[in-house]
């Protein structure tokens, strides 16, 4: 609960100032949509288009791309999914399922309201012809978000330091910012700040084999993929375990900022090529009955 809460209440304060703390930011969420466009089969992009069609929810702009954002920004009025956006698989011990709290069902574990559960839970609702056209939607909007989310690897990762929030690192002339932000954003934007290019720059580099090499696997060996990122770059700044308010903060060390853009690269285009993938494998070839109640 108190990880919820703390959560809910930096998502809260991101819908405030939408830079703030959601995952990869809205410049990163955007870049994977982006990303993922290039990649769908038309199967999978008529399916996509008429989902879109019929949802009139004013949380974001109604289009693909801004969608990329409509799960955090539901954060706000729904604080209790913010606890969705991470899997808190420890650094000393990387084991999904005790992250997610065994195999019990998810109304009897709270665990199981972790991303990677989460997850499966969306992409079966969508998958399944049966689910009514209101929770459709709502799948494919998570669907959407959270694969942007199980790559950026402190929404992977914890060491007891709520995902790095806990963690201050010196930035800038003289100043601080949390470890989770810096990724969310700063190793985003220093990229590229807008989403667009970054997306266009990101895709010039996929290669035909990075995309057959992406697109195996499957959701907790992803998982474990992005938290490999995190222990081995994210955290390669000596920070100690758990939060303690009046911990110094750390100084990045060199050549960190560098890695993290090329890890941050790396995750971004892999989100991109797999939510393709998700949404191809899904609606792709089940267009016609996964659609045809909501048209």
């Amino acid at each position: 609960m108190r990880r919820a809460l703390a959560f809910a209440f930096l998502f809260s304060a991101a819908v405030a100032a939408p830079d703030l703390a959601c995952a990869w930011g809205r410049t990163g969420h955007a870049a994977v949509a982006q990303i993922a466009l290039t990649y769908l089969n038309p199967k999978a992009a008529a399916a996509v288009d008429a989902l879109l069609a019929v949802d009139d929810d004013d949380l974001t702009a109604k289009d693909f791309i801004a969608r990329a954002s409509w799960a955090d920004a539901l954060v706000s009025a729904r604080p209790e999914t913010a606890q969705w956006h991470f899997v808190d698989i420890q650094l000393d011990d990387p084991d999904v399922d005790a992250a997610c709290g065994g195999q019990m069902p998810v109304a009897d574990a709270p665990k199981q309201n972790c991303l990677v559960r989460r997850l499966e839970t969306f992409e079966r609702e969508l998958a399944d012809p049966g689910t009514t056209p209101a929770a459709r939607l709502v799948a494919f909007k998570f669907v959407l978000h959270l694969i942007g989310d199980l790559h950026q690897p402190l929404h992977t990762a914890d060491n007891q330091d709520l995902s790095g929030s806990c963690v201050r690192v010196a930035y800038g002339r003289a100043g601080t910012v949390d470890l989770l932000k810096y990724w969310d954003t700063i190793a985003v934007e220093t990229i590229e700040p807008d989403a667009a290019k970054l997306a266009s720059r990101l895709s010039a580099e996929i290669t035909p084999a990075d995309r057959a090499a992406w697109e195996s696997g499957h959701l907790e060996e992803w998982a474990l993929e992005s938290f490999d990122v995190a222990r081995t770059t994210a955290y390669a700044i000596g920070s100690e375990q758990a939060c303690a308010s009046d911990s110094a903060p750390v100084f990045l060390p060199k050549g960190y900022d560098a890695a993290a853009r090329a890890a941050t690269a790396l995750q971004l285009k892999r989100a991109g090529v797999r939510l393709a993938f998700t949404l191809n494998r899904i609606l792709g070839s089940t267009a016609p009955s996964a659609t045809k109640d909501i048209l």
